[in-house]
């Protein structure tokens, strides 16, 4: 396994930089192309073949959502053990980068100059079918899987399938039963943190939904919706 990553990276390092490969003998150099031929596991998902049996079980945590990894501070799993072990830096390590508009901190340079985007309204990455923008690519690509089809996450309960794993997750509960939002007034639970905060609304009496015309107020959209229709019918 050690041999089959050098080697990837060797033919990564000559391809860029057209230096020439580290040199081995004969007998490694058919020993790798024998490792190559013998992909004998393949994802019967997306066809994609493997050598060994452990990295296509690793792999297969792309479809199902698996996240076998879980912070033993804050309880947030993980499809890797590498991202858990990034992860653990929020908890041990000093957060060094500040955001100078809402004092909000972070681990790296590169997260705040995204997290920045939400002040500035920057939107730099747009879909080239709709022409729809986003701060993030990462939000990009999984919006521009609505017009290409791809749906790559599949529930092996219903076969249901979706374009991220954090959608297959929230669906997941349905059949779980997982109800991971709870409401620190009532201790009432909800599986989706959507409706925990419209939940929410009964006991701060917020009311975010006011109609343009005679300036009443609702907790509800559906409410809003309601009183608008009956006042234009009439």
């Amino acid at each position: 396994n050690k041999n089959e990553k050098l080697s990837e990276v060797e033919e990564k390092i000559h391809v860029k930089t057209g230096e020439k490969p580290w040199s081995c003998s004969q007998t490694e150099q058919k020993d790798l192309r024998k490792r190559r031929a013998q992909k004998s596991f393949t994802c019967t998902q997306c066809g994609r073949s493997f050598t060994y049996k452990t990295s296509l079980e690793r792999h297969m945590r792309v479809h199902t959502g698996e996240k076998p990894f879980t912070c033993d501070q804050c309880q947030k799993s993980f499809t890797h053990s590498a991202n858990l072990k990034n992860h653990m830096n929020i908890h041990t390590r000093e957060k060094l980068y500040t955001c100078d508009q809402c004092g909000k901190t972070f681990l790296r340079a590169s997260v705040l100059k995204e997290h920045l985007k939400v002040h500035t309204k920057e939107k730099p990455h747009s879909c080239y079918f709709c022409g729809k923008s986003f701060s993030c690519l990462q939000n990009l690509k999984v919006h521009q899987k609505i017009h290409t089809g791809v749906r790559e996450y599949m529930c092996f309960e219903c076969e249901k399938s979706f374009t991220s794993t954090s959608r297959l997750k929230r669906h997941q509960r349905i059949h779980t039963g997982e109800k991971p939002y709870k409401c620190s007034h009532c201790d009432k639970r909800f599986s989706q943190s959507s409706n925990l905060k419209r939940h929410k609304r009964i006991h701060t009496g917020e009311k975010p939904y006011h109609c343009t015309a005679c300036g009443k107020c609702f907790n509800r959209s559906s409410a809003l919706h309601s009183h608008t229709k009956n006042n234009h019918s009439k």
